[in-house]
């Protein structure tokens, strides 16, 4: 009697015990301890098939998971994504765009991942200026899946050609704008042009300064005189013909293959670190990253979240989707099949574990990240709910600034009055 009273009594602990591990803490788990995550990204095919043995391999290393994938391209990602938003039933986990994450964030549709960190997802070895860029009004809404910093891509032997052995170190916007005259003086283009808004925005850092302010209700900056002093310095290497006019610049579609700097028709390309080895790889011959100019440039620098792994409000196995995102940050074996396509790895460790696996152009790559990261300063808040028709308005009047139509203060004036009526939604 004793013994069967025992025996009902394990039992009945088993059952108790079997019922807390099914939960595992993990909303939605099964009975079975089985839990399912769905789990959406954009990117090229490449990046699909990568992906894709990464959640092979999570899986195999955790058979109780099953995932559900949904992948496309940049545009036709945000247009799924939207009434997904609207029906509360977004994926578990997601791929964040920097200029997306603020709105939802703000739409409360991302968990805040602060209770997450040092539990299921390690960061020990990941720089505090990398994990922050995730944070928006205090909460964690992100975590950078790589990240990439600015520099000026170039080719060494073309350098050569217009006369000059190397960049200046330390190099200023004046010997910048010199080293463009020396190039049109060969017949090349020193760059292709750059993109406005991230190039003012890290100008306006070395300032101390930004594009935006703190609260995403107006510019960052009150002098227009910044404006004009960047925005007319990049129209005078048009007219140096240090850069392309814009129509010559629109005619290669940003197709790498059409570019000055394949066609050796221009020396180099201001762009992210995570840009170089496709540009490696197109243009088969040596090329070199320098870093940005200055002065200041430590204060303009920052870290930049290639992308960003969120978890949504409405997922029901939240700690799993967090479980996963860990993987991808901390796992040796997936990161030697990422190969830092979606930017250099944020974990220490990661980096050091798997560069004997790199091609020689990704190498470079993480060694110019490398010699930067401890240079860079905190990255500024994410752009702000309404940035992306900031920064269209911005790219349509310096067109019209290179194009001539229109003065420096002209272009000043018209993205002020743009910009701040677009982003006073936000007050």
């Amino acid at each position: 009697m004793v013994k069967k009273a025992i025996f009902l009594m394990m039992a009945a602990l088993l059952v108790f015990t079997a019922a807390c591990s099914s939960g595992g803490g993990t909303e939605g788990a099964s009975g079975d301890d089985s839990v399912t995550l769905r789990i959406a990204w954009w990117g090229s095919d490449a990046r699909h098939e990568y992906t894709q043995k990464v959640i092979d391999l999570y899986k195999t290393k955790n058979p109780n998971v099953k995932i559900d994938v949904e992948y496309a391209s940049f545009d036709d990602y945000w247009k799924k994504l939207a009434p997904q938003a609207a029906a509360n039933q977004l994926p578990d986990i997601v791929q964040m765009d920097i200029s997306y994450i603020s709105q939802y964030a703000q739409n409360g549709q991302l968990e805040d991942l602060a209770p997450y960190l040092g539990n299921q997802i390690k960061v020990d070895d990941v720089s505090e200026n990398v994990i922050s860029t995730g944070v928006i009004n205090g909460k964690q809404y992100g975590v950078p899946a790589g990240v990439n910093v600015l520099g000026f891509q170039y080719d060494p032997a073309l350098l050569k050609t217009a006369g000059v052995d190397a960049i200046p170190e330390n190099m200023t916007w004046e010997s910048y704008e010199a080293l463009g005259k020396q190039a049109a003086d060969k017949g090349l283009y020193l760059d292709g042009g750059v993109a406005p808004d991230i190039f003012f925005h890290y100008f306006l850092r070395t300032k101390g300064l930004s594009l935006y302010n703190a609260e995403g209700t107006g510019l960052g900056y009150d002098d227009d005189q910044l404006f004009v002093e960047f925005f007319g310095l990049m129209r005078r290497m048009i007219e140096q013909g240090a850069a392309p006019t814009p129509d010559v610049a629109n005619q290669t579609k940003g197709i790498i293959e059409e570019s000055d700097l394949v066609k050796e028709k221009g020396i180099g390309v201001w762009q992210w670190s995570n840009q170089f080895v496709a540009l490696q790889q197109v243009a088969n011959r040596p090329l070199d990253i320098a870093p940005m100019p200055g002065p200041d440039m430590e204060k303009g620098l920052y870290m930049q979240p290639s992308m960003y792994w969120g978890v949504t409000s409405n997922s029901k196995v939240k700690e799993e989707a967090a479980k996963f995102i860990d993987f991808w940050v901390n796992d040796v074996e997936a990161n030697k099949l990422i190969k830092g396509e979606r930017g250099v790895p944020i974990s220490g460790a990661i980096k050091e574990a798997i560069a004997p696996e790199l091609s020689d152009a990704t190498k470079q790559v993480f060694e110019f990240v490398a010699a930067m990261e401890p240079k860079a300063s905190p990255m500024s808040p994410p752009p702000p709910v309404g940035s992306p028709e900031v920064i269209s308005s911005l790219a349509d009047v310096v067109e019209e600034l290179n194009f001539g139509k229109i003065t420096p203060e002209q272009a000043a004036e018209t993205f002020r009055k743009n910009a701040e009526s677009v982003l006073a939604n936000n007050k």
